[in-house]
């Protein structure tokens, strides 16, 4: 099977000829497993045929102004004026959300905010790009498409974006929808000058803590679900399935997701409440396809190569049954994931993610 053909049978909860294989990862890894293969800068796509990647992402980039000034020490979105700083730690670091102008502001404040108009996109090689990669299964979108509680918390925190869900604010209610409305209008464009060359939507939303949900049922349904809806009628629309991530305990929201259309759920964080393989799959195979489930904050990252390997087996054997399961890392795969316990993972995969 060619990779498009590979995921879409696994989307469809149907067997595929193995197990379709997806990578993300943070610069710091990243560049050990470049290192690893012998590959220079600029050979990323080798380095995801030698994964045995099956997935290929496409956007339009962004062509509009800086609509955003420049902030000593900080990092500047110029799209949407989100802050970052960087932090260090033992394995690297990362850029860390930071200042929150949004935090405090009126719904005029909100207004004037500057954000990109969907002409800013430049849609002119979508098509090109497609085609390029058209033996591969090419989505739209991705874990910050719709976001609406950690990308608004970007700009007015979490806490405040919490705050303003359950108090029905609409100061955070604005921000949330002229943020979205942008989005899912760049996002049609990007559709349909794919000539048909996109296969699936991804969209993302974080709605579990490790324990327990982040939000009520009744919230998510108040404010996420008529969100959310939005752009899987526009996935629809095209005939084009959905996956959704979510961080943490989200299975209580899958009978949603399976109402609303959603094909997919990814991330599937074994070590969170309610999200363990075996429960997935009993609960949810032959309705929603699986996508992740090797966790970021496990073996991989802090196990040996024969504890990455056995979990990799573990999962394949409870999620390959019957089809429906893609086999990805959790989220990023981090900085401290040691090369072999990746390079370990992927081979495993491999060997065993045969039918």
């Amino acid at each position: 099977m060619t990779s498009k053909e590979r995921v879409l049978r696994a989307f469809a909860c149907e067997e595929p000829d193995r197990v379709p294989i997806n990578y993300l990862a943070n610069p710091g890894i990243h560049g050990r497993l470049m290192h690893h293969y012998g590959l220079a800068p600029g050979e990323q796509e080798t380095l995801l045929d030698i994964l045995g990647v099956d997935f290929r992402g496409v956007a339009a980039p962004y062509s509009g102004r800086e609509l955003h000034p420049p902030v000593p020490e900080r990092r500047v979105q110029p799209e949407w004026g989100i802050r970052t700083r960087w932090i260090e730690h033992e394995t690297g670091g990362y850029w860390d959300y930071c200042d929150f102008p949004l935090q405090h502001a009126s719904v005029h404040e909100v207004e004037a905010w500057p954000m990109p108009s969907p002409d800013d996109y430049d849609y002119t090689n979508v098509r090109e790009v497609c085609l390029r990669q058209k033996e591969y299964a090419v989505f739209v979108g991705g874990a910050g498409l719709i976001d609406i509680i950690n990308k608004s918390g970007m700009l007015r925190t979490m806490e405040q974006v919490l705050v303003d869900l359950v108090t029905d604010d609409e100061v955070g209610l604005r921000l949330i929808d002229r943020r979205l409305d942008i989005q899912l209008e760049v996002a049609r464009r990007t559709i349909e000058a794919s000539e048909g060359g996109i296969d699936f939507v991804w969209i993302g939303e974080d709605l579990g803590t490790q324990k327990s949900p982040l939000i009520s049922l009744d919230l998510f349904r108040r404010h996420i679900r008529p969100r959310h809806q939005r752009f899987v009628d526009l996935a629809k629309s095209f005939g084009l399935p959905v996956m959704i991530h979510s961080c943490g305990s989200s299975s209580w929201a899958y009978e949603d997701f399976i109402e609303m259309g959603v094909n997919v759920v990814d991330t599937l964080q074994p070590e969170a409440n309610d999200m363990a393989p075996a429960y997935l799959k009993e609960r949810f195979g032959g309705r929603l396809a699986f996508h992740g489930a090797i966790s970021t904050a496990g073996p991989v990252a802090y196990g040996t190569v024969d504890d990455v390997v056995q979990t990799v087996r573990d999962t394949l054997e409870i999620m390959m049954p019957g089809g429906g399961y893609c086999l990805a890392p959790t989220h990023q795969l981090q900085d401290n994931s040691p090369t072999e316990n990746v390079v370990a993972m992927y081979e495993t995969a491999h060997k065993f993610g045969r039918y």
